[in-house]
């Protein structure tokens, strides 16, 4: 299996940890006997977790656990971007640019990016903590624009705010998710309204 998103130095082998053993068998439990394959998804996330990507060894490892085709693993592994299907670093960057994210400043939440990181898209730091990626939508559009580090949403940034948290991930703090300006949750950025409020003119 080769492609854009794979890398040729692949480990010999894979094995799950002993918790992940048990974990493992705890996700393939949920499912009725002959369905197994339905686990595929939940096993190659926990193989990326374990390991920080999914090898070609990992995707073999979850087949055999489950009874299937090694392709059938590859196609799911493959398909979904959420699998990294080569190493990333300890904070994998992901930027979305996508059209809602875009009108609200992406351009400049990547450029922030590529300032403080000293890479672009694509690329891993020398140090091994960071890696930026480029990814279409991440469904936070009312809080564009955003970026994905690790599970977490950071959202509602701005250049200065960008370069911030990447400062503190290096610093080895762990910057609050969610939006950067503090509103709550995805009220409005002028604060809650009402059915009854008059809407201010723009630039008011």
């Amino acid at each position: 299996m080769s492609g854009p998103g794979t890398t040729a130095d692949q480990p010999a082998n894979f094995a799950f940890s002993a918790e992940n053993v048990e974990r493992a068998r705890a996700i393939i439990a949920k499912y009725p006997d002959g369905r197994q394959a339905s686990a595929v998804m939940p096993l190659l996330d926990l193989a990326q977790r374990q390991e920080g990507w999914v090898s070609r060894a990992a995707m073999d490892h979850v087949a055999e656990m489950l009874g299937m085709a090694p392709i059938r693993v590859y196609e799911v592994a493959t398909f979904y971007t959420m699998f990294q299907l080569k190493p990333v670093g300890k904070h994998h960057v992901q930027v979305c640019t996508n059209l809602p994210c875009w009108l609200r400043g992406s351009d400049g939440v990547a450029m922030a990016c590529r300032d403080e990181l000293g890479i672009g898209f694509g690329e891993t730091t020398p140090d091994g903590m960071f890696t930026l990626s480029e990814v279409e939508c991440l469904g936070a559009c009312v809080n564009a624009p955003m970026v994905q580090i690790g599970d977490d949403y950071y959202e509602d940034l701005d250049p200065d705010s960008t370069k911030r948290l990447l400062k503190a991930l290096r610093n080895g703090e762990k910057p609050k998710a969610g939006s950067q300006t503090g509103r709550q949750g995805s009220a409005p950025a002028g604060g809650p309204t009402t059915l009854v409020d008059v809407p201010a003119k723009q630039g008011e």
